[in-house]
Formats: C-alpha cells, sequence, structure tokens
C-alpha cells in the first residue's frame, strides 16, 4: 500500500504533493508553487507575483505554502498583502491552497471567507481550542511526525474528522507509514481506511 504525503521537500518521493522553492524547476510530479512569508522580497513583489503565476502548470495541485508568519522580518501588513494575493490566484486558477502559519492563526482564519477553494494548514502542531477554530471555519489540517510523540498533539487528533484530515513528512526525515499507522491507532480504524479517507479528502479539496 501506497500512503500519499500531502506536503514534502524531497524530490525522492513522487507519491505525494513536493513544495516548489522561488525559482527551482518545477517536478514531473504533484507539486505546490507559492510565495512562503520568509521569502517575500519587498523590492520584488511584482515579480515573485509572476513567478509564482508562471510556475502554474499541469501538474501543480495547490497555492503554497503561503500565509502569515509572526517570526519573521516581513512586515504583517506586507505577508497579509501578498497573502491575499495569492488567494486571488488560487480563486482563479481553481487550486486549493496550502497554508504556512505560524503565531497568526486568527488572521488567517479572517482570510477564510476570500478564498473560494479549500485552505488547508500544513504542519499543525497546535492546541486543540485552535484546531477547533479553524475547523469551524472550514480549514483542512495536516499532520506531521510531531503526532508520533506529543501526546497533547495525539488528542487534538482525536477531535478532527476524518474528512478533514492529511498526513505529511514535510522537511522530516521519516517513513510515512509509520504516521498513517500511528494516526489509524489514534483514530481506531484500518490502515486502508485512513488510507481511502485520506484519498477522497485529496479527491474533495482538487474538485473545489
Amino acid at each position: 500500500m501506497e500512503f500519499f504525503d500531502f506536503h514534502h521537500h524531497k524530490k525522492n518521493i513522487t507519491y505525494g504533493i513536493y513544495n516548489v522553492d522561488m525559482e527551482e524547476t518545477l517536478p514531473e510530479f504533484p507539486y505546490s508553487v507559492g510565495i512562503h512569508p520568509k521569502d517575500i522580497d519587498i523590492n520584488a513583489i511584482e515579480k515573485q507575483v509572476h513567478w509564482l503565476n508562471s510556475s502554474i502548470g499541469k501538474n501543480c495541485f495547490a497555492i503554497g505554502e503561503c500565509g502569515l508568519d509572526g517570526l519573521v522580518p516581513v512586515d504583517i501588513k506586507i505577508q497579509e498583502a501578498v497573502f491575499l494575493q495569492q488567494i486571488h490566484i488560487s480563486n482563479e486558477v481553481g487550486k486549493p491552497l496550502t497554508i504556512h502559519c505560524v503565531r497568526k492563526f486568527y488572521e488567517v482564519i479572517s482570510f477564510r471567507k476570500k478564498a473560494k477553494y479549500a485552505m488547508v494548514i500544513h504542519g499543525f502542531n497546535k492546541k486543540q481550542s485552535i484546531a477547533e477554530d479553524l475547523l469551524k471555519n472550514n480549514f483542512y489540517l495536516s499532520f506531521g511526525k510531531p503526532v508520533l510523540y506529543n501526546l497533547s498533539l495525539q488528542n487534538t487528533l482525536k477531535i478532527v474528522p476524518l474528512d478533514k484530515l492529511f498526513l505529511e513528512t514535510d522537511n522530516d526525515d521519516f517513513n510515512i507509514q509509520e504516521l498513517y499507522q500511528k494516526v489509524s491507532e489514534i483514530k481506531g480504524i484500518s490502515l486502508e481506511k485512513l488510507n481511502e479517507q485520506i484519498l477522497e479528502n485529496l479527491e474533495t479539496i482538487q474538485n473545489g
């Protein structure tokens, strides 16, 4: 059985969504492409947006990582403007959004109503109350390696509906099958059922 990796940075994984870095050659398998908050160049935003638009090819699954980050030196108003531009691009091309968010969850929630397509918070590892607020606002949550050892996050995962869930390796070096195994135990379902559900979720967000 193969296990889909919703968000990763490794060219050797083709069954998943590869995150393309700025100015990188596009792969021949599913990828996401966006302007990460840390990569925003305030002197070249137009050029970066042009690069993004020109990178949306046939294998592009999602727009992102994009979003808001309270720890990067880019002014939050500029981050919000670039994030909004990417939401508009997502609306135009009919692609879901892969969201990077650090300490700005309620600001990201305020943008939800502007997006026509699914918004997936990647690498979610915050407290249950934030998960609940995101779910109430129709976000999907993608979980990574911390689920293997973080008991609080395991408890949060219990309240996430199966049809709002994705799993990913991100930058971590481990076999995603371990994560699927752990989540199937936490959710009390078979590995096959979990795998099937995540593929259904992918189809749902892909079809708007």
